[in-house]
């Protein structure tokens, strides 16, 4: 419905609660009074009485006199949570269920959430276009594939909480759930028993905060494995099905590696194989991966991810942090 046809006192009553929900405001609480709600809007005085009184009726608010108005209820904040999930379409252009990371990812935090009772919305945005009104009716918007080139002024607008799954985001607003690979470059590299190595990085040509730091520890866990280690690195379009493939292939001809690591569809790996040498190793990036190579579950890393999700709707003054999930690395012939 268009704003300018939903009556004067419910226009209000939406946005005193994007208000109170975006300043985290719990049951307690004290509200604005209606002079001061009159200050900061473009509502007539007699608009906010109507809306007050409606409020406290229902029993959301308190009004006593000398003291002030306090919450009584937060609508938004009930047990009942509604969780959304929404991807980048400038990214993922194909669309989610084309790209099994992304696949695997939705499925886990779906299953996760359902299963503890709540409700679960899949959605996308873009770089420059995000729906605004969904993201607010809901308690938690989960985003994923977010680049250099995505406008970051939703994250002051929205009254939601806003996390980013497989991002590091610094914001006060945001909390980051990030893979970290930095113990398992250490491990691959201590299971090639210190033996000259030429390494292929594979590094995504979609720039985001967590591509350049997954680059930064696997050139840091290189460099501590000594001089005899030579890494190369080409940048690859893990999303680009089939136009992705042939630079990959051109690197691997260029610099003939002894081990390939990092961004790869998993449409390219069977040409990836046969096109280099039996003896090299592929280690590419992925979700509940069951041969060698760099393991997540799933399943398991939703389920650490969401008991601080509903810990930070219990409080949501909680500032923005950066949670690590720590992925594992198992050696060929394991």
């Amino acid at each position: 419905m268009k704003t300018e046809l939903v009556p004067r006192h419910l226009q209000l009553r939406e946005m005193l609660f994007h208000r109170w929900k975006a300043n985290g405001l719990r049951t307690g609480d004290r509200i604005e009074s209606q002079n001061e709600i009159s200050r900061f809007c473009d509502f007539s005085l007699i608009t906010v009485i109507k809306t007050l009184k409606d409020l406290e009726a229902e029993g959301i608010i308190r009004r006593q006199v000398g003291r002030g108005s306090f919450l009584e209820r937060t609508p938004w904040a009930e047990a009942h949570h509604r969780v959304g999930f929404f991807y980048n379409r400038d990214v993922v252009g194909g669309g989610i269920f084309d790209n099994d990371f992304y696949t695997r990812l939705v499925v886990g935090l779906e299953r996760s959430v359902v299963s503890d009772g709540h409700e679960f919305i899949l959605g996308s945005f873009t770089n420059t276009k995000m729906p605004m009104a969904v993201w607010d009716a809901l308690d938690v918007i989960v985003l994923t594939s977010i680049t250099g080139d995505t406008q970051l002024d939703f994250l002051d607008q929205t009254a939601s909480q806003i996390s980013v799954i497989d991002q590091t985001l610094i914001h006060p607003k945001v909390h980051s759930y990030r893979l970290d690979f930095t113990r398992a470059f250490q491990d691959m590299f201590k299971s090639l028993n210190g033996a000259p190595l030429r390494v292929l990085y594979l590094d995504s040509a979609i720039s985001s905060n967590e591509q350049r730091l997954r680059r930064d520890a696997f050139t840091q866990a290189a460099a501590e494995f000594g001089p005899d280690c030579v890494p190369s690195f080409a940048k690859v379009n893990q999303e680009d099905v089939e136009g992705g493939l042939a630079p990959v292939l051109d690197a691997m001809r260029a610099h003939d590696p002894d081990l390939v690591v990092g961004y790869a569809n998993s449409g390219w790996l069977a040409a990836i194989r046969t096109a280099v040498r039996p003896e090299t190793q592929v280690y590419p990036y992925g979700l509940d991966a069951t041969g060698p190579g760099f393991v997540v579950s799933s399943t398991e890393w939703m389920q650490s991810v969401l008991p601080i999700i509903y810990s930070n709707l219990a409080d949501r003054k909680a500032r923005g942090a950066i949670h690590d999930f720590k992925v594992r690395f198992v050696p060929a012939g394991t």
